[in-house]
C-alpha cells in the first residue's frame, strides 16, 4: 500500500506540473499581453499611452522577459507559497483570491454532500421499481436538468424568488453582512444564502448520477449473485443495499473526482448571474485582462483539486470494493 501512494503522490506531482505548464502558456497564446489589454481599456476611456511608456510598463511588469524565463519566476514563487501578483488588481494573487477561494470550497463541498445525498437514494429507487411512475417521472426530471442550461435556470430561480417570497438570491451574504467578522449570524446567514446556488449548481450532477446509478444498479440486480441471495431467502432490501448498491456506487465515487473542479471551474456564469463572491468571475476577468498570473494561479488550484480529487476517489474505490487493489494500478 506504501508503494501505491508514493507511486500516485509522485503521478499527482507530475500532473499539476504538467497542468502549470500547459495553463501558462495556453494564456500567453493570444496575440499582445497585459500592457496591450490596458492600452485598450484607456484607449476607450481616450487617453492614449506612447509607445515608450507602454514599454516602461512591460519592462516594470517583466513581461518583456521569454516566456519561459516568466514561467520560471512564477514557479520559484509558488514554491515560497506565493502564486504571484495580479497585474489587474495591484494585490499579491494569494489575496485576491484568498476569501473568495474559501467560500468557493464551502460552496462546492455543500453542493456535492447535496448531489450524493439526492442522486443515490433517487437512482436506488429507479432501478428497484424500474418502469413505475416513480422510474418516468425521475427519468423525466433527470433529462430536464441535463438539458437545461444552468444560467437559464438560475435566472429563473431568481425570477420566481423575487416575484414569489420577495427574497434576492443574489450574492452569498445580506448587505450587512458582507464586510462583517465571522460569526454564528453570519454563518447562518451564509447557509441561507446557499441554498439557491448549491440547487442551482447542483442540478446537472444530481440528473447525471441519477442516470449513472440506475444504470449501474440495474446491471448489478441481473447477476447471478443476486439470484443466489435471494434462493438463500435474504430479504430484499437488505440484499439491494448490501451487495448491488455497494458495487453499483463505483462510478458514482469516481465522478465525485470530476464534480468538484467542474464545480468551480464550470460556475462562472452562474457566479456572474449571482453575483456570487465565488473565484470564477475573477477566473474570467482575468482570462479578458490576460492577467496571466492570476488566471494561471486560478488555474492551477483547479488543476491541483482535480488531481487530489482523483486520489481521494481512488482511495475511496479500494475501500468501498474489495475487487479493486492496490496492484497494477
Amino acid at each position: 500500500m506504501l508503494g501505491y501512494l508514493i507511486r500516485r503522490l509522485f503521478y499527482a506531482a507530475f500532473a499539476v506540473w504538467a497542468v502549470s505548464i500547459i495553463s501558462f502558456f495556453v494564456i500567453n497564446l493570444p496575440p499582445g499581453d497585459y500592457v496591450s489589454s490596458y492600452i485598450a481599456q484607456l484607449a476607450i476611456q481616450g487617453n492614449v499611452i506612447g509607445a515608450e511608456e507602454a514599454e516602461n510598463l512591460r519592462e516594470y511588469y517583466g513581461l518583456n522577459q521569454p516566456a519561459y524565463v516568466q514561467y520560471f519566476k512564477w514557479m520559484n514563487q509558488i514554491r515560497q507559497g506565493n502564486l504571484g501578483f495580479s497585474f489587474e488588481f495591484g494585490l499579491p494573487v494569494n489575496e485576491v483570491i484568498g476569501d473568495r477561494l474559501i467560500l468557493t470550497m464551502i460552496l462546492a463541498a455543500a453542493t456535492i454532500v447535496f448531489i450524493w445525498l439526492v442522486a443515490i437514494p433517487i437512482g436506488i429507487l429507479s432501478a428497484v421499481r424500474q418502469y413505475s411512475i416513480w422510474d418516468h417521472t425521475f427519468t423525466f426530471f433527470g433529462l430536464v436538468g441535463l438539458a437545461v442550461p444552468d444560467f437559464m435556470l438560475a435566472l429563473v430561480m431568481m425570477y420566481l424568488s423575487f416575484v414569489l417570497f420577495d427574497f434576492s438570491v443574489g450574492g452569498l451574504f445580506s448587505p450587512e453582512y458582507v464586510t462583517a467578522s465571522w460569526s454564528f449570524a453570519r454563518v447562518l446567514d451564509l447557509g441561507q444564502h446557499m441554498i439557491i446556488p448549491i440547487i442551482i449548481l447542483g442540478t446537472a450532477g444530481t440528473a447525471s448520477l441519477i442516470r449513472i446509478t440506475r444504470a449501474n444498479l440495474l446491471d448489478e440486480l441481473r447477476k447471478p449473485y443476486v439470484a443466489t441471495a435471494r434462493a438463500k431467502g435474504m430479504s430484499e432490501w437488505r440484499l439491494i443495499l448490501k451487495y448491488p448498491v455497494r458495487m453499483a456506487l463505483n462510478p458514482a465515487i469516481s465522478l465525485t473526482a470530476y464534480i468538484l473542479p467542474f464545480l468551480v471551474s464550470g460556475s462562472i456564469v452562474v457566479s456572474v448571474v449571482l453575483g456570487l463572491p465565488t473565484v470564477g468571475p475573477i477566473l474570467l476577468k482575468a482570462l479578458v485582462a490576460q492577467d496571466m498570473f492570476l488566471a494561471g494561479g486560478i488555474i492551477l488550484l483547479i488543476g491541483w483539486m482535480t488531481v487530489v480529487g482523483t486520489f481521494l476517489s481512488d482511495l475511496l474505490l479500494v475501500w468501498a470494493d474489495p475487487r479493486v487493489k492496490f496492484e497494477g494500478r
